[in-house]
Parts: structure tokens; C-alpha cells; sequence
């Protein structure tokens, strides 16, 4: 119990100036909506002038620093979480941190080896490449062979956990003082984002990643994946073959322009490889994670953000894709709403008038002029904006899908994806109805019809025995009352202290009245202490009350 103290002050002072730093730039509002009860918050505010509030609010998260930072940019990266325009802003998001120590790097090292770098490696740079929020990577020799070695920031980890039991405070006053907020989902989102850097943390999670990726790649051409180094990489140390090559967005710059077709080609066929063979792909795919190698080979850095797609969903997209090229209205929001979910508040008719109007907008446009990624992506914004919560993978995919496609416009204007993806789509579909797959599909779904029919009597019967034994349980979750319930709880602890502030008045007051037992200055000590710790509970009852100026 009396660790948790420091963690707690921590936590105080840490809420207190993220309340500052909202105040400064302009969001004091939220604040005041949030009824946080944090003493002696400054009141002052930046000179904003017409600064727009997507600006204001990137500017709170770089100030907030690396958990805040982080969030931002995995923000930017899925569609369904915010409004659009504050997405476009995050993007900006940089990691403007600066490095440590080589002494710090040193004893991380030491920790997870149990051996110093002279020890491990053949050599090792002092001097970091690069330094970012959670890590820094220096260039060393092992075995002979170049590598880049990524030492976690020491530290970080505590400081990721400490913000984040804020972030999920935050998240529930959120929901419970600014109803509007539930379209977002505020605690969905922290839980989202915490998985997230949770993974970030772990390093053995990106080496498991960069290992599956590469052996996807194994003898496909044009695509080169770095191996691990597993005998210098844990869980706060990853090491990796480090790439000699130039960032993809560099290096085409001086390329002829059918040169430049050829490897924004290359690019959109390795995703769509990863995303409808492998059904495993790479979840940030920015110019500084991609580098070309010798003129011909793609080589992919960075594998932290990796998405899946199982076969259900392969199904789905597949059948998404066919239908956008086909501007079948009806199917592309059939097909949405099997993917999404939903809620109580979403207008199926609305929703597919929206739908129309979209898809008319394309008409008398030929196929090639369509961009797939970005016409998806409004179909999903489309999705969002009638309650229907779409699954993190599959908005994660479409981001990619949009990144992607731009570096592959930047590269060759005349690069068109449908064109490219197209082939893969008829090819998945094709499967999907090849007698095969009819059969193996209508076998499976035999199998769960059996284990259906043999649970389903099973469960009954469990229900009906709770029942004659009045043991069956019903959990009932009140909506909207949380407020409510909060107040109630205030009121009933107010009437608490005031309970016990009287009752110790009038035992003092008795105890004044028989002058007896030790006394102080003719008084009884009792009386006395009764009478103190009564002021100073009457003070804080007065001082919460004007806090909260509910009188």
C-alpha cells in the first residue's frame, strides 16, 4: 500500500499539468466540463489568435510528451477513432526527442545480456543513428556483419504506465461528463492504444514480426526482409541486419519514369501479397520504412505496426473490392454491414441512401480513374458516421492501403491500383467458388451445425437447473446513470462528514461540560482534539463544496 503512495503523487502532479497544458492552449473548457477537482490550476492561456483547434490540439500532445506523442500518431493511423481533420493534423506528429547516454545504453545492455556491447558485438557506435520516444538505434558489428541496434529509453516503460492509468481516468470522466463523446468511444480507445504501445515495449514482439514477415518473402523477388540477430535481441534490445539503401522516396528521384512504374508496381504487388496471400502486412508503410536496395530491391525497416486479415475477412474484402469496382450500391452495404457493427442509433435506409450518393459520384468515371483505397475510405467514413463501429484491423488496413497507394503515385503518376490489385481480387474470388472450397466450406459448416445441436441441449438443460434451483443470475447494466450515481455518492459522503463532524462537536462539548480527565490550560485534551479535528473536517467539507461551486 505505502508503495502505491509515490505512484499516486505522481499521478496528481502528472493530471495536474495535463490540466495546464490544456488550460494554456485553449481547452479549459473540457476542464470545466470534466468537473476535475485538482487544486491550484493555473489559469492562463497561450495568445492562440485564430490558431484552429487541430493545431491547439497537436500542440498539446508534442508538449505532453512520448505517450501523449505516440498516441497521436496511432491516432492518425486509424480513421474510426477521430474526426478527420484532427487525424490530418496528427500525422505532423514527430518524436522531437533527444538521445541518451552511451552509459545508459550500456547498463540496458548489461541488464538484458547479462554482458557488456565489447562482449557482444565486434564493435559498437557510441554515437546513436537515431533517436525517438521509446528508443534509440546505433550501428554495430556482429559476426562480421553490419547491424542497427535498438536500446529501449530507460525508464520508459514506468513512465507509458503512469500516463496511461491517467489516459484511462481521463477516458471514463470523458464518457461520464461530455455525452457526445461515446460516438468516439474514449475507454475503447485507450484500451486500443494501450494494447498497442504495450507491444511497442516489447521488443520480442517486433522480432517475432520481422521473422514472419521475412519468411512470407522467402524467394519472392524484388522484396528484401532483414533478419533478426535472436542472439543480441529481448525484450528491451532489438537487433537487426542493417540496410544499405536509400528511402524509397529519395532515391526514384533521379529515375526514369518507367523505372519508377516498375517499383511502385513492385510495392502494390507485395501488398496485395500480404494482404490476400499472407493475410499479414505491414502497418505503417511511411517512405522512412521503405528503402531500395541496389537499384531493384525493395527492403522493409520498422515492424512494430503489423495488421492481420484472417479468412473471413479476406472474404469480405475481396467481395468489398468486387463490388466497389462493380458500383453495386446494395452489396457494398451488405457487405459493410457484415464487417461492422451496427449500434441501436444507426438508420439502415439512411445509411444506404449515403451509400448511393457516394458511389453516384463515380459514375461516368472509368475505372481507372477510381482510386479503390480512397473510395473505400470514404465508403468506411460513410460506415462511421452512422454508428456502425468498424473492426481496428480492418481500418488499420484501409489507412495502409491509402499510404501505400500514395508513395505509388508519388512514384509514377501513371500507376493505377486497381489495376493491380484486380488480378488478386479475381484470383480470390475464383478460389472462393471453386468446387473445393464449396465443398471444404460446406463441411465446416456441417461440423458447427453438429456441435451447435450437441451444445445447445447441453446449455438448456444447465439454464432450467439454475432455474428450478433459483440460482440463475441476470446481470442488469444501467445506461446513463453514472453521473447520477456519482452525485449521489458526493452527496452521501458530504452527509457522512457532517454526521461525524456534529457528533464529535457534541462529545466535545460533553467532555467540556464534565472538566474532567488530562487537562490543557484548565481544559480537558479531549475536548480539545475533539474539537480541532472537527474544524479541520468542517474546512475541507467547505473547501470541496467551493471547489465544485455546488452550493
Amino acid at each position: 500500500m505505502l508503495k502505491r503512495i509515490p505512484r499516486r503523487i505522481k499521478n496528481i502532479q502528472r493530471s495536474r499539468q495535463i490540466a495546464n497544458v490544456l488550460i494554456k492552449n485553449g481547452f479549459g473548457h473540457i476542464i470545466q466540463r470534466l468537473d476535475l477537482k485538482l487544486p491550484l490550476i493555473k489559469r492562463e492561456e497561450k495568445d492562440l489568435g485564430r490558431m484552429p483547434a487541430t493545431v491547439r490540439a497537436r500542440l498539446v500532445l508534442e508538449e505532453l510528451g512520448p505517450t501523449f506523442i505516440k498516441l497521436g500518431q496511432i491516432l492518425s493511423t486509424r480513421p474510426e477513432l477521430a474526426p478527420p481533420e484532427f487525424l490530418d493534423e496528427f500525422k505532423k506528429l514527430q518524436d522531437k526527442v533527444p538521445g541518451f547516454s552511451y552509459e545508459n545504453v550500456e547498463t540496458e545492455i548489461r541488464k538484458e545480456f547479462g554482458a557488456s556491447t565489447e562482449e557482444l558485438f565486434d564493435s559498437f557506435d557510441k554515437e546513436p543513428l537515431a533517436a525517438a520516444s521509446i528508443a534509440q538505434v546505433h550501428h554495430a558489428i556482429l559476426n562480421g556483419e553490419d547491424v542497427v541496434v535498438k536500446v529501449q529509453r530507460p525508464g520508459i516503460e514506468d513512465e507509458i504506465e503512469a500516463d496511461l492509468d491517467i489516459l484511462f481516468n481521463l477516458a471514463h470522466m470523458i464518457e461520464r461528463h461530455i455525452p457526445e463523446s461515446t460516438l468516439y468511444d474514449p475507454v475503447g480507445i485507450v484500451n486500443e492504444f494501450a494494447k498497442t504501445i504495450r507491444k511497442e515495449l516489447d521488443f520480442m514482439v517486433e522480432a517475432r514480426n520481422a521473422d514472419k514477415f521475412k519468411r512470407n518473402f522467402t524467394n519472392y523477388p524484388g522484396v528484401y526482409v532483414p533478419p533478426v540477430y535472436w542472439e543480441a535481441t529481448s525484450k528491451r534490445v532489438l537487433t537487426l541486419e542493417m540496410i544499405r539503401g536509400q528511402k524509397i522516396s529519395e532515391c526514384c528521384k533521379d529515375l526514369d519514369s518507367e523505372t519508377r512504374k516498375d517499383f511502385a508496381g513492385k510495392l502494390a504487388k507485395s501488398y496485395m501479397k500480404q494482404i490476400f496471400v499472407d493475410g499479414f502486412f505491414h502497418g505503417d508503410p511511411h517512405p522512412g520504412n521503405i528503402f531500395i536496395v541496389g537499384r531493384e530491391v525493395i527492403a522493409y525497416m520498422d515492424f512494430g505496426i503489423m495488421g492481420r486479415v484472417d479468412e473471413y475477412m479476406k472474404d469480405k474484402l475481396s467481395n468489398l473490392f468486387i463490388a466497389i469496382i462493380q458500383k453495386n450500391k446494395t452489396k457494398i452495404v451488405d457487405e459493410l454491414l457484415d464487417i461492422g457493427i451496427a449500434s441501436d442509433e444507426t438508420l439502415i435506409p439512411d445509411f444506404r441512401n449515403d451509400i448511393s450518393e457516394l458511389i453516384d459520384e463515380y459514375y461516368g468515371t472509368s475505372l481507372k480513374q477510381v482510386e479503390i483505397p480512397a473510395l473505400m475510405n470514404d465508403v468506411m467514413r460513410t460506415a462511421l458516421k452512422h454508428r456502425i463501429k468498424i473492426p481496428a484491423n480492418f481500418a488499420l488496413l484501409i489507412k495502409t492501403l491509402m499510404t501505400m497507394e500514395g508513395i505509388c503515385n508519388e512514384l509514377s503518376p501513371e500507376f493505377n491500383f486497381t489495376e493491380t490489385a484486380q488480378p488478386f481480387v479475381e484470383s480470390m474470388v475464383a478460389e472462393k467458388i471453386s468446387p473445393a472450397k464449396i465443398v471444404s466450406r460446406f463441411m465446416q459448416n456441417v461440423v458447427e451445425i453438429n456441435d451447435m445441436l450437441t451444445v445447445i441441449p447441453r446449455r438448456m438443460n444447465s439454464i432450467l437447473s439454475k432455474l428450478q434451483e433459483g440460482k440463475l443470475v441476470i446481470d442488469l447494466e444501467h445506461k446513463g446513470l453514472n453521473r447520477f450515481i456519482t452525485e449521489m455518492d458526493t452527496v452521501s459522503n458530504r452527509i457522512s462528514v457532517s454526521l461525524i463532524i456534529s457528533a464529535l462537536i457534541v462529545g466535545s462539548s460533553v467532555i467540556m461540560l464534565t472538566g474532567k480527565g488530562p487537562l490543557l490550560f484548565e481544559f480537558p485534551i479531549l475536548g480539545v482534539v475533539g474539537f480541532v479535528i472537527a474544524g479541520f473536517l468542517g474546512l475541507f467539507l467547505v473547501l470541496s463544496v467551493l471547489r465544485t461551486g455546488k452550493f
